[in-house]
């Protein structure tokens, strides 16, 4: 049995699918009750208490960790997991980290998630890190917006980054559960190309046959409202990267063609898989 964190999200939602289809036995969790693919279970946990886990971990052989917003805070003890889950008798654990811990490793954030790699690797379990930069569906927060207003709002609007579909994170994610010769790898995820986010509007608009207008947020108007969802920390560290990206933060990996034999899907086919969230 492989057990999928995060399952509803972005990433956790194809990975569970894929794994299904694959013929696994997989073990959805989640904070809420919710429809799961068949065949799949689900379990309802709150990874802010990891002794909740131990009834999903059950039985289980792999582990897809993503730790959400909260198991950042400085009083998150997330290590925690990866030491149930060895205890629980789960084989191999796949962690979604962040380009970060490499790019910028003394942001509060990376500091934190670093630890977390680092109790994966003595953990004596099998592993794999994946390390994506920005993601694709982060434009789902400006689907209310374009469909009431017709309006992008987002800070650094000519300041671009090679945006990763989640979808391929999510398949790169199920090679890593599925195929021994990614145990010990450390998977740096991108898009193919760097794009900004005025053009990533202008993606949606050719998508939806409308215009969408850009307006360009302040840094403290971005922060405002990323700081409703995420720790303060986690909104300065993702702020410092997309205002000013270093060159290792432009660069187009490899990672994603060497595991799954094809390029990385551009924000334009994320975009169109999507478009009714937008209209």
């Amino acid at each position: 049995m492989i057990v999928v964190t995060g399952a509803t999200g972005n990433v956790g939602r194809p990975l569970t699918q894929a794994l299904a289809e694959a013929g696994e036995q997989v073990t959805a969790v989640s904070r809420h009750a919710v429809t799961v693919p068949d065949g799949v279970r689900h379990v309802a946990a709150d990874l802010t208490d990891p002794a909740g886990l131990m009834p999903a971990l059950d039985g289980a052989k792999a582990l897809f960790l993503l730790l959400s917003g909260d198991l950042h805070a400085p009083e998150a003890r997330p290590a925690d997991i990866i030491g149930l889950a060895a205890a629980s008798g789960v084989r191999r654990v796949v962690l979604l980290s962040s380009q970060g811990v490499a790019t910028r490793p003394l942001g509060p954030s990376r500091v934190a998630m670093r630890a977390v790699e680092d109790a994966l690797r003595e953990s004596g379990l099998d592993w794999a890190v994946l390390r994506p930069g920005g993601f694709a569906s982060n434009a789902l927060a400006w689907a209310e917006s374009v469909r009431t207003q017709g309006t992008v709002a987002a800070p650094f609007g000519d300041v671009g980054v090679p945006v990763i579909d989640p979808a391929d994170i999510a398949q790169v994610a199920a090679a890593c559960l599925l195929d021994d010769r990614h145990t010990g790898g450390v998977y740096e995820l991108t898009g193919p190309e760097v794009i900004t986010p005025r053009q990533q509007a202008e993606a949606i608009a050719a998508a939806l046959g409308s215009p969408v207008r850009f307006h360009e947020l302040t840094r403290e108007e971005a922060k405002a409202t990323m700081a409703q969802f995420v720790p303060a920390e986690l909104a300065d560290d993702t702020l410092d990267i997309i205002s000013a990206p270093y060159p290792a933060e432009l660069r187009i990996s490899p990672d994603v063609e060497r595991v799954l034999g094809r390029t990385p899907r551009p924000f334009s086919d994320w975009v169109a898989r999507n478009i009714a969230v937008f209209r």
